[in-house]
């Protein structure tokens, strides 16, 4: 059923609010109190009178009109408990407590505790005697001039000073003229920051934090940031000149820091939490909190998010954030001006009719109402912000223009608006199309190598003629002994996995990635590597990071027996903050003129493939990791999630890639070997069919190679498809080679002596218009070798142990005929990993019935229990017990059956009964499920697996497999893949209850192990709710391969 919500609050954020609630299906009316022009009917939206300062008054209201949900926006409100009141009257409300709201509603306490918990924030001290103030004013040596008064009314009122005398002047304002009145009882004296001022805003249940794109706001009346500090004059969202490295430090080491510092304090903090930031030229600071939507940030922020706002904000309440991360639009941009009264900040007048809304409308803006309201049926100016104006398009530029558009089109006397907003940003786009003074300071290279090494360290090789940092390099190519040489050379960048170094601090491995990418790719050819130059360019030189990466690369060539010629290290601080580096590497290899690899015609009908195994993921596919980790309760720092290893996350990614050239340069040049590929950018799909002639295909089995756990985590908390593993990342396999059907056994001996490896294939002719990359069992492999971990762990850890298993788990299928999951769980059941046996199959139908036959081949009994023979339910019920019971039967499989069991049954089997369900519970219930997924905007279906509990079409949620649906899809094409979905899933979750992992627990909720939750959400109670929506932890497909 639609809830009612109601939005407290009149101003251009609450209508943002109300905006995108009413876009919710389970929203049918958004109430505003006390709203403004903009919230007054207008669709679901209108406005409400109700007090909202009594919060007992406030309490009755919702209860007597059926308010499901509270959404406060402005501060004031939260500090006064307002949460805090109408939660313990049974009202759920959105926002942290008024002790959690501290954050904004006291600086003293914000700052202390910023200073606490070591996050990095203005150097800053409190005061309630002026003299004391004006000393430290005057004594400090940084420039003291932020004046705070202590305290919630007065937060807007920061007082920036110009120098030493007007900050004295301010203090005695605030703490003798009393100009802010009680709050002004101490001031919070900050040091005066220099850099860009940026906004960053998260979702937070107090446990994960799922951050917003970077918003930055403009206080300045008039355009190039001249005139009075203001609440906000505009802002745009994202912001381009931001990198991706220091976005993920903010969310570990400020929005992360500070949630968690909030809980370990006592106080979960559960809402929305916007930080001010400053990026200063040594780090990123915070000045201030907000503890809810800041205004005009909000009106950005919002109409980006892909997801449906109250299923984001109910899934925060619930604790759940983990399970409803938000999305984002990627590629757009939200630009958003404010419209405001003449005289304001200061005095203005009130009362002047608006015009041009209608035409406003009619282009591609949404028009945010804030100082409004309604005189005489026309809309009229009530307060200094009136009007805000959001444009969304592809670009900044784009934006910018179209919301300049809104606003010309608006009239009322005396507008004032910025035209400039997101001037920074369009500098520094402009910048990056002409790369205009930009200063590149190119460093002697030979300092950030210890020149007392011996020159192997550098991997010097015959041929080389070198010295790090000379303007020249050389190599002689006669005295490497070729005669007849073909040069091959290749140049690379990191890409995204030189970010998660940057964030993880971890320089040493990087540089190794660089020469592998460049070295396997070379040896693709059949050439041995020469020589390697690198470039290195930062913001500013931390010489102890250039010399790890350095170091690291002059490493990685000395292991490949290649000559590390020359370092190029340029400083450019208009390209790179500080702390950011890029790396690039140029390779020089050569092979005998006949004995070139990629000869296509070699390769034939009944090659075999053999696979080499990579040490990871290697150095692709780390955009989609980091949108998974981002999505995800674990961070850089985080232990790794079960059975991947002992170090942190950010290590075990940060796995080097292998360099194969020593190991494979003799087995390439025996002859015996087709083509060699390394696995690269497009993964297993896409890397292979480079050496592949077009008529010819390669079919792997994934079963014949061990995939490395990791693979199998991204695959479950990403909840990726086969094709996206397959083309996105090696899976285990960083090289592959093709050799002749009868040499494979002695190439692969050969591999083997200096690598792991496997016969993973065959080259078979390939059909138009199929792949030539066929990966069979990818995603079987990834889930058993996912559960197999959890089988090991619980046999070594003692917090993962799950008691062995005597004999299997005896359980009984109830069917009502055909087209049931029966023969998947038959299968499932007769491997030797699985921990059930189904002793019984028991079908409430007569007759000819083919489940039945199939179960009586598989050597399994069979019963028919007649429901029309008996006179009750629950005299049927009494009879499927009896015979559950002369079976000894321990767990129920509802595999199709078609009958309501009755409340006694239910409760005798409580925690027993497993039923699939063939849609995502609990977001579509009922019959028609097919149906109703077909209606507009609906982008996924599945199937659910849980535990029965008395209430129909509801339980515990053991697992649940997603299905897209597709534009062509009908009711009939969603049935046939829903149902291979159940198929998958149903053994997988009859094993990980008949094993101990999961159960149901007394509360009805679902239990999993102590520790195996944290597989994938650690910071998680042990027993975890159902969701509403689709994580599937999926560990193991135990059914062959038909």
């Amino acid at each position: 059923m639609a809830d009612r919500v109601l939005v407290i609050g009149s101003g251009g954020r609450e209508h943002a609010l109300a905006w995108k609630l009413a876009q919710s299906p389970h929203v049918k009316q958004v109430l505003v109190a006390p709203g403004n022009a903009g919230t007054a009917d207008n669709g679901k939206i209108s406005n409400s009178a109700v007090l909202v300062s009594n919060h007992t008054i406030l309490a009755q209201f919702c209860k007597d009109h059926n308010i499901g949900l509270v959404v406060v926006g402005p501060e004031a409100r939260l500090g006064a408990g307002i949460v805090d009141d109408l939660m313990s009257a049974g009202v759920r409300c959105f926002g942290p407590s008024a002790k959690a709201a501290q954050l904004e509603t006291s600086t003293s306490f914000a700052k202390a505790f910023l200073d606490c918990h070591g996050i990095p924030t203005a150097r800053w001290k409190a005061f309630a005697n002026r003299q004391e103030a004006c000393s430290f004013i005057t004594s400090t040596d940084f420039p003291a001039l932020v004046i705070k008064a202590s305290g919630q009314a007065a937060r807007k009122e920061i007082i920036i000073a110009a120098s030493k005398e007007e900050a004295c002047r301010a203090v005695q304002e605030i703490l003798q003229d009393k100009v802010f009145g009680e709050t002004g009882e101490t001031v919070v004296i900050e040091e005066l920051l220099e850099g860009e001022e940026l906004s960053c805003l998260c979702f937070t249940d107090g446990v994960t934090v799922a951050p917003m794109p970077l918003v930055q706001a403009h206080k300045q009346l008039m355009d190039g940031d001249q005139g009075p500090n203001t609440a906000g004059m505009g802002a745009y969202c994202p912001v381009p000149q931001i990198p991706e490295a220091l976005l993920e430090k903010i969310k570990d080491s400020i929005l992360q820091h500070v949630v968690d510092g909030m809980r370990q304090e006592g106080t979960t903090y559960v809402g929305v939490l916007q930080t001010g930031l400053v990026r200063t030229k040594d780090d990123v600071k915070i000045i201030n909190f907000d503890c809810h939507f800041g205004d005009p940030q909000c009106q950005v922020i919002l109409p980006l998010l892909k997801n449906d706002f109250y299923e984001v904000i109910q899934a925060t309440i619930d604790g759940k954030l983990c399970s409803c991360m938000p999305a984002w639009s990627e590629n757009r941009t939200a630009v958003s001006v404010v419209m405001a009264s003449e005289g304001y900040p200061g005095d203005y007048v009130k009362g002047m009719e608006v015009t041009g809304l209608l035409q406003a409308q009619e282009l591609e803006v949404k028009v945010f109402h804030a100082g409004t309201t309604m005189r005489d049926d026309k809309v009229v100016t009530d307060g200094g912000r009136v009007l805000t104006v959001t444009a969304i398009k592809e670009d900044l530029m784009a934006a910018l223009e179209e919301a300049n558009k809104g606003v010309a089109a608006i009239r009322f006397q005396g507008a004032i608006y910025r035209k400039d907003i997101g001037y920074q940003a369009i500098a520094f786009l402009q910048r990056g199309l002409i790369h205009g003074d930009v200063r590149v300071d190119t460093i002697t290279s030979s300092a950030l190598i210890n020149q007392s090494e011996p020159p192997a360290a550098t991997g010097s090789r015959s041929g080389s003629h070198a010295e790090l940092g000379g303007s020249t390099d050389f190599f002689d190519l006669k005295s490497s002994g070729y005669d007849d040489p073909i040069l091959v050379s290749r140049t690379k960048g990191i890409g995204s996995k030189l970010q998660i170094a940057q964030m993880c601090k971890k320089h040493d491995t990087i540089g190794q990635d660089l020469v592998a990418m460049c070295l396997n790719d070379i040896l693709a050819q059949g050439a041995e590597p020469l020589f390697f130059l690198d470039y290195f360019a930062c913001g500013k030189l931390d010489a102890e990071v250039a010399q790890a990466v350095i170091a690291g690369i002059a490493e990685a060539c000395k292991k490949a027996g290649c000559a590390l010629l020359g370092t190029e290290t340029a400083e450019m601080p208009g390209m790179y903050s500080p702390g950011e580096y890029d790396l690039a590497g140029f390779a020089v290899g050569a092979v005998e003129r006949g004995q070139m690899f990629l000869q296509l015609e070699r390769v034939a009908e009944g090659d075999v493939v053999i696979g080499l195994a990579s040490s990871g993921i290697h150095s692709h596919g780390f955009n989609l990791v980091r949108k998974i980790l981002l999505m995800s309760s674990l961070h850089y720092s985080s232990p790794v999630p079960g059975g991947c290893g002992d170090q942190p996350l950010g290590e075990l990614l940060l796995t080097p890639t292998k360099i194969y050239s020593k190991a494979l340069l003799p087995v390439l040049r025996s002859g015996h070997v087709k083509a060699f590929a390394p696995i690269t950018g497009g993964g297993l799909l896409e890397s292979i069919p480079r050496i592949l002639p077009e008529s010819f295909s390669v079919i792997l089995d994934a079963y014949s190679w061990q995939i490395p756990e990791i693979f199998s985590w991204l695959q479950t908390e990403g909840n990726l498809s086969e094709e996206e593993m397959a083309r996105t990342f090696n899976c285990g396999i960083g090289a592959v080679l093709m050799a002749d059907k009868e040499l494979a056994q002695q190439v692969l001996k050969d591999v083997q002596r200096h690598e792991e490896a496997w016969l993973i294939g065959n080259i078979v002719p390939s059909h138009t218009g199929s792949s030539h990359v066929k990966v069979k069992n990818l995603l079987k492999a990834l889930q058993l070798n996912r559960f197999q971990f959890l089988q090991n762990a619980a046999d070594t850890d003692s917090h993962l142990h799950v008691e062995p298993q005597k004999s299997k788990v005896k359980v009984a299928v109830l069917i009502s005929g055909t087209g049931t999951n029966l023969a998947a769980l038959i299968t499932y059941a007769k491997e030797p990993a699985s921990c059930a046996q189904i002793v019984l199959v028991i079908s409430n139908k007569s007759g000819d019935v083919e489940e039945l036959r199939n179960a009586a081949r598989a050597g399994i009994p069979t019963r028919v229990v007649d429901h029309k023979l008996y006179g009750s339910r629950s005299e049927f019920d009494c009879t499927i017990d009896r015979v559950l019971e002369e079976f000894s039967v321990e767990l129920i499989c509802l595999a199709g059956f078609m009958r309501i069991l009755s409340s006694a049954f239910i409760r005798k089997w409580n925690g027993k009964i497993l039923n699939i369900c063939p849609s995502l519970l609990p977001s579509v219930r009922g019959g028609n499920a097919h149906k109703q997924v077909l209606q507009p905007g609906v982008k996924v279906t599945g199937c659910t697996v849980h535990f029965v509990l008395e209430e129909a079409n509801t339980g515990a949620i053991i697992l649940q497999e997603p299905i897209s649906v597709n534009t062509d899809d009908t009711e009939e094409t969603l049935l046939e893949r829903v149902k291979e979905a159940e198929c998958r899933v149903f053994p997988i979750a009859l094993q990980l209850v008949a094993s101990g992992v999961v159960r149901l627990g007394a509360d009805g909720k679902t239990c999993w192990k102590q520790g195996t939750q944290s597989l994938t959400h650690h910071e998680k109670q042990d027993c975890i709710s159902s969701t509403t929506t689709v994580k599937p932890q999926q560990y193991n497909r135990l059914q062959s391969n038909e």
